[in-house]
């Protein structure tokens, strides 16, 4: 896998993420288990969504 998350959209990804979970946890929500993607992606810098769009956040130099 390639990465394609930079850093800024890794921290966004984070805070959106932990944002999700928290709402899920305040209103006592199953819904905030969706917090994990976000966060799964940011932790492993590759988003399945950007693949067939052929997107990235990500600053490589390409050879």
């Amino acid at each position: 896998m390639k990465r394609n998350v930079g850093s800024l959209d890794r921290a966004l990804r984070i805070v959106a993420g932990l944002g999700v979970i928290g709402v899920g946890y305040m209103y006592e929500s199953w819904w905030g288990a969706i917090g994990i993607v976000p966060l799964l992606t940011a932790t492993i810098g590759w988003c399945p969504a950007y693949v067939p769009f052929g997107l990235s956040s990500c600053k490589v130099a390409e050879k």
